[in-house]
This record gives structure tokens, C-alpha cells and sequence, in this order.
């Protein structure tokens, strides 16, 4: 009886949630350990097709980067990164494209019809979805996104399917693909779509204020703090331009971003849908977390 009575609270707890974001847009960003674990991959993709089911328009960006480099040292080439980036050059960029666009976006794509939802797959060759140049010459075949076109997207959200979309990018510059960034392509698409919110699952519990210690878990960061807490240190490494994706998502209007840490469980849900947050929530100014993660 008792749990009977605890699975209605939930979904009692869960309805204004589900509410207020029916028929809203939400960008997934999917990689980390959640990519790698099939536990953690099925419960990500379970999330999914209940925001789906409910009525919620979900968009999973995702990336790949151990399969690339497993398939890179299949082949016996070597993975090297400059500056925290994979350098490309155009036989790792053929093993991206393969792999990425291949593989991992029909797996994933094949899990979530399996599991009870209607995914549809695409790159963001598909309809020039990411328009890039090249970032820089030292980072070979590695692009900067310069401009989106979401109606590929839009067209799959439109006919009731959940895209789920690898990030290799088409060259405006030149007759070639790119490698981007995940994260930011997911930021770039959001905005384009106009998401209310933007989630990035990653190997961390959020933005901690002393990364060895969890319970200094940041809840809340208003963009204006960003600068400070990087001055401070507080943002550091890798989560530099994970912030920057997430203040860039906001400026461009996103109204929320969320990092949360993928190594949990249905962690989309418990910040979704539940009085209780877990992870690090980004918010314009003037945005707070009151409320549970209805802000």
C-alpha cells in the first residue's frame, strides 16, 4: 500500500511539471558515462519517451567521443586533442561522420523505438541543419558553427517523431563536413527552436565550488556571476566552455539550462518533473530557483 501511495505522490508532484511544459521544446544534450553504461542509456532513453508521451517536444543532440576513439584505434590511427578538442584530420574526420552519423545515431535511434518511442534519426548534414567555417587551422577539420536551420527538426517534431541528431556540420566555407561540438550544437538548435530549456547530461554532479567536495554543489548561477566564478577559479577546465555554451543558450533565448550529472538515474526526470533539483541550473537575470524546477 505504501508504495501505491508514494508512486501517487509522484505523479501528483509530477502534473503541474508536465503542465507547464506540454507542447514546449526541450533540448537534450546526451554523451559521458550515460552514453557508455547501457543502464544509464536505457534510463536516459526511457526519460525521453515519457517527456514525449506527455506531450512534451524533445530534441536529443548527442556526441560520441569514446566510440570514435574506439573505432580510431581500431583502425590503428591515433586520437590526439589539442585545447581539450579532438584534433581532425580528414581521416578521423571520416570515422566521425561514419561513426557518429552511423552507428551511434541508429543505435540510439533503434533503442528509443524499442523502448515504446517514434525517433527519427539526422546529422546536421541533413537540410545544412549546422552551417560551420573552420575554427582554426591547429585544430585541422574542427568547424565553428556559424548558422541553423531547425526545419529538419521542426518537420520530425511536426510528425510526431523525437529527432535525435549527431553533430558533424556542413562546411560553408569549403566542400567538407566538420567536427563541432556537441554541446554547442545543442546550445545553437535550441535557440534556433526556441526551446524553454536546454539539458546537458555530464560526468559531474553540476558546478561545484570545490570540485573534490559534492555537497558544494552550485544550485542556481545567474549569467552576470559567470565572469566572477571563472575569475575565482570556481569554473575551470572543461566546464569553461560548457558555461559559456549555457550563457550563450540564454542570451540567444533559452529560458533555462540545466547540467546535470548523467550518472544518475532518470536524472531528467528528477529535475523536470519533481519538486527536488539536482543539478546546476542557469538562468537570466533575475531568474531563480524557487519553486522546484517549474523556474
Amino acid at each position: 500500500m505504501r508504495d501505491r501511495e508514494l508512486q501517487a505522490r509522484t505523479l501528483v508532484e509530477a502534473l503541474p511539471y508536465i503542465q507547464k511544459f506540454t507542447g514546449k521544446t526541450i533540448v537534450v544534450k546526451y554523451g559521458g558515462n550515460a552514453m557508455t553504461s547501457e543502464d544509464l542509456r536505457r534510463a536516459v532513453m526511457s526519460d525521453i519517451i515519457l517527456l514525449y508521451l506527455v506531450g512534451i517536444r524533445v530534441v536529443v543532440v548527442h556526441g560520441g567521443g569514446p566510440e570514435i576513439s574506439g573505432m580510431l584505434k581500431k583502425i590503428g590511427h591515433q586520437s590526439r586533442f589539442v585545447d581539450g578538442l579532438r584534433y581532425t584530420d580528414q581521416e578521423t574526420m571520416d570515422v566521425v561522420q561514419s561513426v557518429l552519423c552511423g552507428k551511434v545515431n541508429k543505435d540510439l535511434v533503434a533503442l528509443i523505438n524499442r523502448l515504446g518511442g517514434q525517433a527519427v534519426g539526422l546529422c546536421g548534414l541533413d537540410g545544412a541543419l549546422f552551417q560551420a567555417e573552420r575554427l582554426e587551422e591547429k585544430y585541422g577539420l574542427v568547424g565553428r558553427i556559424t548558422a541553423v536551420n531547425p526545419a529538419p527538426v521542426e518537420n520530425a517534431l511536426a510528425n510526431g517523431y523525437i529527432p535525435v541528431v549527431s553533430t558533424v556540420a556542413q562546411g560553408m566555407d569549403a566542400e567538407l563536413s566538420y567536427n563541432v561540438n556537441a554541446d554547442t550544437a545543442a546550445g545553437k538548435l535550441a535557440e534556433a527552436l526556441g526551446a524553454e530549456k536546454l539539458i546537458l547530461l555530464t560526468d559531474v554532479r553540476g558546478l561545484l565550488r570545490d570540485p573534490k567536495d559534492e555537497s558544494t554543489l552550485i544550485h542556481v548561477v545567474q549569467t552576470r556571476e559567470v565572469p566572477e566564478l571563472t575569475e575565482q577559479g570556481v569554473i575551470s577546465g572543461g566546464m569553461i566552455p560548457k558555461m559559456q555554451c549555457c550563457v550563450d543558450a540564454i542570451a540567444g533565448g533559452v529560458e533555462r539550462v540545466h547540467i546535470l550529472d548523467g550518472r544518475i538515474p532518470h536524472s531528467i526526470l528528477i529535475e523536470l518533473l519533481s519538486d527536488e533539483g539536482i543539478g546546476t541550473m542557469l538562468a537570466r537575470e533575475g531568474g531563480n530557483g524557487e519553486g522546484g524546477s517549474v523556474s
